[in-house]
């Protein structure tokens, strides 16, 4: 095996693939403590939905422009400002809070899942599971195509 300076690697002996056997060991969890994890998993979602930070509350924290000025921009350009950028930051959370949410989720069905035996996931959850991957997927792209184009028109101004 060679690595990335072209020079032989010498692997350990109880290596066996890319991982060793003590390494494998290590990851081994018990059931217990994976059903202790799912708990709380559980516990952080369910306060996650009953707090403030619940993607649907946070969404509905919402100011209009005329909150701040009643003139045109061109009166208080400051105030137009200030409320686009609090437009802009608003959705910016309410997307991570929504990841967020999502992320608690999936993680407490690949818990399950690791615990269980994924093959004995019910069908409902698998869906459920890739489900999210692509909603994450999703959100995560419009937040990074936002970035790129708030960074590109930033550098040209």
């Amino acid at each position: 095996m060679y690595g990335e300076t072209g020079r032989s690697v010498v692997l350990p002996s109880d290596m066996v693939g890319s991982v060793s056997a003590t390494r494998a060991a290590n990851l081994e969890a018990s059931g217990e403590a994976l059903g202790k994890f799912v708990g709380q998993v559980d516990e952080v979602l369910s306060a996650l939905e009953g707090s403030a930070g619940n993607p649907a509350k946070v969404s509905a924290q919402t100011i209009r422009a005329a909150s701040l000025t009643s003139g045109g921009e061109s009166e208080f350009p400051e105030a137009h400002g200030l409320y686009k950028q609090y437009t802009r930051v608003h959705q910016e959370l309410t997307t991570l809070s929504k990841i967020l949410h999502l992320q608690i989720e999936a993680t407490g069905i690949a818990v399950s899942g690791a615990r269980n035996g994924f093959e004995k996931l019910e069908e409902e959850q698998r869906q459920r599971f890739w489900a999210i991957q692509t909603e994450i997927g999703k959100l995560q792209s419009k937040t990074d195509d936002k970035q790129h184009a708030t960074g590109s028109t930033k550098m040209k101004a």
